[in-house]
C-alpha cells in the first residue's frame, strides 16, 4: 500500500448485539481512524433475538459488502463461533469471539475480551493474597477468567445460573490455577481477595446488582466489565463499603483498541480512543442518559 493510499484509507467496521445503542465503539474507533487520516464508518446492528440463520446473513453481509471487521458482544459472543471460518488460539482457548477480521473473504474470530480484561485488572490482581470471584461464565467471565488465570491468580471461583457452563469454565483453567465451581454467589464470594462481574446485571435499565451488598467489604477488590453506567449499583455499593473498584472503563478501551489493531494491521493510539470514549460518557452525562 502506498503511502497516498494509507492516507486516504476508508476503514469500515460494525458491532452485533442487544442491546447495544449506549456503546461507545462507534467514537472509539472513528477516532482512531481519524487521528491516522483516514475515514472511519463504525455501524451498530442492534438484533435481539437472532437465530443461527439470522446471524449468518448478517456474517455474509459482513463478508461481502466492504467490512475490514465486526465486533461482537451480547448475547452472541458464542453462538457466533460454528459460523466462522477460522479462531485464534485465544479465542478458540476461552469459547467465545469478541472480534471477527475480513481476511480475503474468510471470517476469523478472535477475542480481545481477554487481553483487555489482563491489562485492566492486572495491579489488582498483582496485590491479591486470595482466589477471585467470577460472576458469569458467558463471553466476558471466560475472558476474565482465562486472563487472571494466565496472570497467575491464585485460584478462581466460579458461578453461574447455569451450572455447565461454570463446570466447562472451570476445566478451561484448570491446568492454569486452582478452580472450583461455587453453588452461590456467596459461596463464590466468601473469603475471596476479589470480585469480578463479568454478567450483563447493572447494565442500564437494569439498576439491578448480581451480588448482595452484605457481602461486600473492604478487604476486597471489584471489578465490574459494564460500562453503561460507570459506576453500576455494584461498584456504587463497593466503593460506599471502601472496597477497591475498578470499572468498566479500561476493559472497554483496550479490548477496542486491540481489535481495532486487528481490523486495520495498525496500531492505534490508545489516548484517542480513550478521550472518545471518555467525550461519550461526558454527553451522556450532561444529557441524564447516564449515571
Amino acid at each position: 500500500m502506498s503511502d497516498a493510499e494509507r492516507q486516504n484509507r476508508h476503514i469500515l467496521l460494525g458491532l452485533i448485539g442487544a442491546p447495544i445503542k449506549h456503546s461507545a465503539s462507534p467514537a472509539m474507533h472513528e477516532a482512531a481512524a481519524e487521528a491516522l487520516g483516514w475515514t472511519g464508518f463504525y455501524q451498530l446492528v442492534e438484533i435481539a433475538g437472532a437465530d443461527a440463520t439470522l446471524l449468518r446473513k448478517l456474517l455474509d453481509g459482513v463478508r461481502h459488502l466492504g467490512f475490514a471487521g465486526v465486533n461482537i458482544t451480547y448475547p452472541y459472543k458464542e453462538t457466533i463461533i460454528p459460523l466462522l471460518d477460522d479462531l485464534s488460539k485465544s479465542s478458540r482457548m476461552i469459547g467465545a469471539v469478541n472480534t471477527v477480521v475480513v481476511s480475503d473473504g474468510r471470517l476469523i474470530g478472535h477475542n480481545t475480551d481477554a487481553g483487555g480484561f489482563g491489562h485492566a485488572v492486572a495491579d489488582l490482581l498483582a496485590a491479591s493474597s486470595g482466589p477471585v470471584a467470577v460472576i458469569g461464565a458467558g463471553g466476558v467471565g471466560k475472558a476474565a477468567a482465562v486472563a487472571m488465570a494466565q496472570a497467575g491468580a491464585k485460584g478462581l471461583r466460579i458461578f453461574d445460573l447455569d451450572r455447565r457452563k461454570a463446570a466447562a469454565l472451570a476445566e478451561t483453567v484448570a491446568s492454569l490455577t486452582d478452580s472450583m465451581v461455587a453453588e452461590t454467589v456467596a459461596e463464590a464470594v466468601t473469603g475471596a481477595s476479589g470480585l469480578v462481574n463479568g454478567t450483563p446485571v447493572g447494565m442500564l435499565p437494569s439498576r439491578d446488582s448480581p451480588v448482595d451488598p452484605a457481602l461486600l467489604h473492604a478487604d476486597l477488590w471489584v471489578a465490574d466489565a459494564v460500562y453503561y453506567p460507570l459506576w453500576t449499583p455494584l461498584l456504587s455499593e463497593a466503593r460506599r463499603v471502601g472496597a477497591r473498584v475498578l470499572n468498566g472503563r479500561a476493559l472497554a478501551i483496550y479490548q477496542a483498541a486491540a481489535a481495532f489493531e486487528l481490523f486495520t494491521g495498525v496500531k492505534p493510539s490508545v489516548d484517542v480512543m480513550a478521550s472518545a470514549f471518555d467525550a461519550v460518557l461526558e454527553r451522556r452525562k450532561e444529557m441524564g442518559t447516564a449515571a
